[in-house]
């Protein structure tokens, strides 16, 4: 009977548990996509130039080192901003090149915004709601991530736009595989810290964002 009493009693905690961590995650979430719009948008006012890759990858990984270590203290809130807010200004000088190499390039950046918007939204809330184990996708896709990633290099050394555009396009099935993963994973308490759980979903977006943009200057962009 004590053993009855005990599991009943932890089913109710383990979902108060994972409801918090949900609603911490897409709290914290949407105010690190609004700090990093507001990086990005000062990143344009002031014409900021494309970092380098090494800033770049430097800069996110060296963030994303911190972050990891910190995510257990209150400092790791303010690594977290710092990160997405770096990843913020690495936007900005994108965006502003395609509004000024495609005559219709706000409307390609809109597109993508939207795009990026609708897959999170349906791919997190089908997750959610069905609760479903996509636990099984982890392998494939840090495999896969592996890959294009080492594709993207190779094809930015060559010069190769078409495997450029179809990096972009395993990114975007990746990034949204990845979606369901990590809420699934909420969902069955796989994950219980919300700052990762964030920085997990923040780049997803972030990339899902880019390669829809890359996607769609490649195939619809105006000069």
């Amino acid at each position: 009977m004590n053993q009855q009493s005990n599991v009943i009693t932890s089913r109710p905690e383990s979902v108060l548990a994972t409801n918090k961590l949900i609603r911490n995650t897409y709290t914290l979430l949407s105010l690190t996509l609004i700090f990093s719009a507001v990086t990005a948008g000062i990143s344009m006012m002031f014409n900021f130039p494309f970092m380098s890759p090494l800033i770049t990858l430097g800069g996110y990984f060296g963030l994303l080192f911190v972050t990891t270590k910190l995510r257990n203290s209150a400092w790791g809130l303010v690594s977290v901003f710092a990160l997405t807010g770096f990843m913020g200004l690495t936007l900005g000088p994108m965006i502003n090149a395609y509004l000024q190499t495609f005559s219709n390039g706000g409307q390609l950046v809109m597109l993508a915004m939207g795009g990026t918007g609708t897959i999170f939204l349906g791919l997190s809330g089908y997750a959610l709601t069905t609760r479903k184990d996509f636990s099984f996708m982890g392998g494939f896709i840090m495999v896969g991530v592996l890959v294009a990633f080492l594709a993207g290099i190779g094809a930015l050394i060559f010069s190769i736009p078409a495997l450029s555009l179809a990096v972009s396009a395993m990114f975007i099935l990746l990034m949204s595989g990845f979606i369901l993963y990590q809420t699934s994973e909420m969902v069955h308490g796989h994950e219980t810290n919300y700052i990762m759980a964030t920085v997990s979903l923040y780049i997803s977006i972030y990339n899902l964002f880019t390669s829809l943009l890359h996607l769609l200057g490649a195939l619809s962009g105006e000069n």
